[in-house]
């Protein structure tokens, strides 16, 4: 059995990522929405992390710098999303590795907080909580029980406040 490797991506990663998006979500979207997000000011290629399994890309999560505003001040927390794993290698714990490298690379950055639309059951086991419960909106036109965040710094999130996802996920929506 071989050890699932997580790395930061590289240029000659870009179409095994696509396939990997495109494979998991049945659609180009997610494919569309990172090529967007890789000619954004937003992106940064060391918070994009590739999963490998004998030598082949089979999962992907991008981290998105967002800005949590309230109250006329601002700080930036990060965005996880897309994150893709191949239908194929589902349950083998990909994807736990790219979230537990995800707040691993969050921490080693000084991100106070990460921010995740997506099954809240899921995220949850990764120590993930509801955005509304502790008063954290975003712009994105999803149901409010599916944003959830983890505190990297305690204390980061005190106060809440509202995330704005840049315009590539707007569009996606």
């Amino acid at each position: 059995m071989h050890a699932i490797t997580v790395r930061p991506e590289t240029a000659e990663d870009i179409r095994a990522i696509d396939v990997v998006h495109i494979s998991a979500f049945g659609g180009e979207a997610e494919a569309h929405l990172v090529d967007e997000l890789r000619k954004s000011s937003a992106y940064n290629r060391e918070l994009s992390l590739v999963a490998e399994l004998g030598g082949r890309i089979v999962g992907h999560v991008l981290l998105t710098r967002v800005p949590l505003r309230r109250e006329g001040s601002e700080k930036h927390v990060l965005a996880l999303g897309p994150m893709s794993v191949v239908p194929s290698q589902s349950h083998r714990g990909i994807g736990s590795e790219l979230i537990n490298a995800s707040v691993n690379l969050a921490k080693q950055k000084g991100y106070g907080a990460i921010v995740v639309l997506g099954h809240p059951e899921y995220y949850k086991r990764f120590g993930f909580v509801q955005a509304k419960d502790v008063q954290v909106t975003c712009n994105l036109p999803a149901p409010e029980d599916a944003l959830t965040l983890r505190e990297i710094v305690d204390g980061n999130l005190a106060g809440g406040g509202h995330v704005e996802y840049p315009e590539q996920f707007v569009a996606l929506y």
